[in-house]
């Protein structure tokens, strides 16, 4: 116990030095770096028994950058109907979201409700307006109105 002494004094002054930000890893290694030949799980017991935690800074919840309803809400037509007796009647579209070697990529489609055949599609690094403008622009070349 008497040789435990010294290390938990010093284990006590690197947390407070850091603000008790630091846990038993980061203070193993700033030990270690001082020359102490000390094993990750004795620090955790001597902090366990000095009642030393560390301030968690995780993130609580998951990021969503959704805010709620913006703009101004469409009557729904379709309701939940898909399928059209002309083609270029209906035109469906959504942005679909994928990853891809630690990317993020954005595909959105027109799909048009008689044929089910893709009429035009983008695939962006961001899902913005320009991204939907220029499928909407493709899709009018393509099936004039």
């Amino acid at each position: 116990m008497i040789r435990n002494q010294k290390l938990m004094e010093r284990i006590r002054e690197i947390f407070e030095e850091h603000k008790h930000r630091y846990g038993y890893r980061r203070i193993t290694a700033q030990l270690k770096r001082e020359g102490y030949a000390v094993n990750h799980k004795r620090v955790k017991r001597l902090m366990t028994k000095m009642y030393l935690y560390a301030i968690s800074i995780r993130r609580r919840f998951k990021y969503s950058s959704y805010q709620g309803t913006v703009g101004k809400i469409k009557p729904n037509l379709i309701k939940r109907k898909f399928k059209s007796i002309m083609p270029d009647r209906q035109w469906y579209s959504d942005v679909t979201e994928f990853h891809l070697n630690g990317e993020k990529l954005y595909l959105s489609p027109i799909m048009d409700g008689c044929t089910q055949e893709i009429i035009s599609y983008r695939l962006s690094r961001r899902p913005d307006l320009k991204q939907v403008m220029d499928m909407l622009e493709d899709a009018y070349k393509k099936h004039p109105a």
